[in-house]
């Protein structure tokens, strides 16, 4: 075996190994115990909001057991207790070919994930870009404060969203700056080429330090999330780059989003399914 073929054998496993990690298939396929959280607001909340405090005084904790099919794995469709990405392995290995192949390709731009939750993604962004000696700068794009609250009068498709299991009422989807740098930190991946963009997408993508994109992949659930970050981003999409977006197939104010920005810029690039929820298309070269 070569030295050339050993050495790409080798950064192979480390990916996958790194996959497993971020997404927390390292310690179990099949089951997970998870932390009662509950929706802010409900009646279980407020049910077990006391006792959960009572517990919590003597340091113990309510645990619920799930059992994980492949399925829940392969399309991300549940929140890990341990990974620090929800988006399953199809979208993670996306988010590794599109890349490798703008690096190899050589387009230009840099690389940002608008809406990161604990970071994973962004973490195997790095991974790779330090693989391939780029020096692209990574965005790492949160309001670091969870989901925002739908504002539908002026984006009427976020209506539905205001329901009662609606994401901004999940706590545990708002994971603090600090955390995810922690997180980079401990899988060695934080140095002067990642930026944290923090606050809500329509203030902070505006003025972001971005004059060119390789790739860009969002995850905001919401149509003013996707269309904020649409508007500000994709104009400086490179030709042969990479759009991603996330919730395209699990949240119908998304898709509606994307599909209003493409019909209003004349976009044509064939949208190629990932998984159950994600998508991505090529800008044309």
């Amino acid at each position: 075996m070569s030295t050339k073929l050993q050495a790409h054998n080798a950064e192979e496993a480390y990916l996958d190994l790194l996959k497993k990690c971020l997404l927390g298939t390292i310690l179990s396929d099949s089951e997970e115990y998870h932390r009662l959280q509950l929706v802010r607001g409900s009646w279980k909340a407020k049910v077990y909001a006391p006792i959960g405090k009572l517990l919590a005084l003597k340091s113990y904790y309510v645990h619920k057991r799930m059992t994980i099919t492949p399925e829940m794995y392969e399309n991300g469709l549940f929140w890990p207790a341990s990974g620090l990405t929800m988006i399953g392995q199809k979208r993670l290995d996306n988010v590794h070919q599109c890349l490798k192949t703008a690096l190899e390709d050589g387009i230009e731009g840099d690389v940002i994930e608008t809406g990161v939750w604990r970071g994973g993604t962004t973490i195997f962004m790095k991974a790779v870009l330090k693989l391939y000696g780029s020096e692209k700068q990574l965005f790492v794009a949160d309001s670091f404060a969870g989901v925002p609250k739908p504002n539908p009068e002026l984006y009427p498709a976020d209506a539905e969203e205001e329901r009662a299991e609606a994401f901004y009422k999940f706590d545990q989807l708002a994971i603090p700056l600090e955390t995810v740098k922690a997180s980079f930190r401990r899988f060695g991946m934080l140095d002067e080429r990642v930026t944290f963009l923090k606050g809500w997408f329509k203030d902070t993508l505006p003025t972001a330090p971005i004059t060119r994109l390789a790739l860009m992949r969002l995850d905001g659930d919401l149509y003013e999330s996707t269309w904020d970050a649409l508007i500000n981003l994709y104009p400086k999409l490179q030709p042969g780059g990479f759009c991603i977006i996330d919730d395209y197939g699990g949240i119908p104010a998304c898709k509606k989003a994307v599909h209003d920005y493409r019909d209003q810029n004349h976009i044509s690039e064939p949208i190629v399914a990932v998984d159950t929820s994600g998508v991505y298309w090529r800008r044309a070269q």
